[in-house]
């Protein structure tokens, strides 16, 4: 076959690719490479980082959907949000679970998202639906006795929170503050509170834990309240720590729930809340001085 060459072909209005046919003749074949318009807006297929039409787009779904009963605009928001649920089905998926499975527990988690969702909040709908997707995923796995990953690295320091707690507890018999762990563990106070939150949601340490020396007869950290000296200054120190949460906003706890419990970068998240990696970056160092302020405040003081 002889090279394409180009022809006239007054009948299309444009140049055509022209290549040599059977028997010698010539067939001229319209081009086909995409003529690209300045103005067109680029199709959304991720539902994230959507800018604020997007978003006005979305909401308008949302108020169809939960005010007119509009199905059809509920299954335009599942269609629009669903690459969201795939991306999270891939990024929980383990060598041995078929993704089809994880595929399917997403796409309930994003439904269950739509459903529930109040198009009058002041949040993002992606940024509420992380969680909801994460929590069917926790969930399925959870009923199989397996645990979402945590990173190596933030397990190991975690029990070594755990051990350094339940020793300063002993030696101090108090609650030790998260500046007294960082020192005890030997990192900064922003690695305990990462270490704190993926143990689970700020909590000094499990009363189920083993409790680190002292006597022999109290086994764990929950038999020995009550035996320890004021015991009730304890218990309240605890209940504090872990509702620490609410010294920050909505907005900030969103985000430190996706980077240290859904362990997602800040580049991901600031793809969701539609910021760039920086601003992400920033509302992280402002979430967590607020969670050191109300941390390092004395017991009994309001957090917020």
């Amino acid at each position: 076959m002889s090279p394409p060459r180009i022809a006239s072909a007054p009948d299309l209005g444009a140049p055509t690719l022209v290549c040599g046919g059977l028997r010698g003749r010539d067939i001229a074949v319209p081009d086909r490479r995409p003529v690209v318009f300045m103005n067109a807006k680029p199709p959304a297929t991720s539902g994230r980082g959507a800018g604020p039409e997007r978003s006005s787009e979305d909401r308008d779904l949302f108020i169809r959907y939960h005010r007119d009963g509009d199905s059809q605009a509920r299954d335009q928001l599942v269609e629009r949000f669903l690459p969201l649920a795939r991306q999270l089905a891939r990024r929980y998926q383990r060598a041995s679970e078929p993704l089809d499975d994880l595929l399917q527990v997403a796409s309930l988690g994003l439904i269950k998202a739509i459903d529930r969702f109040d198009p009058d909040r002041d949040i993002a709908f992606s940024s509420y639906a992380v969680p909801t997707i994460l929590g069917e995923i926790k969930r399925y796995f959870r009923d199989r006795t397996w645990a979402v990953r945590v990173p190596r690295d933030l397990q190991e320091l975690t029990l070594r929170v755990d051990r350094a707690v339940g020793e300063l507890s002993d030696e101090l018999r108090r609650q030790p503050s998260v500046k007294e762990i960082g020192v005890a563990v030997g990192v900064d106070q922003e690695e305990i509170l990462e270490a704190l939150q993926a143990g689970g949601a700020y909590r000094a340490v499990s009363f189920d834990a083993p409790r680190a020396g002292g006597d022999e007869d109290v086994a764990t950290i929950g038999e020995s309240v009550g035996i320890q000296e004021d015991g009730f200054d304890r218990a309240e120190e605890r209940a504090t720590l872990q509702t620490l949460m609410s010294a920050v906003t909505p907005r900030e706890r969103d985000v430190l729930r996706m980077r240290f419990e859904q362990d997602m970068t800040q580049a991901e998240i600031g793809d969701i809340i539609g910021v760039s990696q920086m601003q992400v970056s920033r509302i992280i160092r402002q979430a967590i001085a607020r969670l050191r302020t109300a941390a390092d405040a004395p017991a009994g003081a309001d957090a917020g």
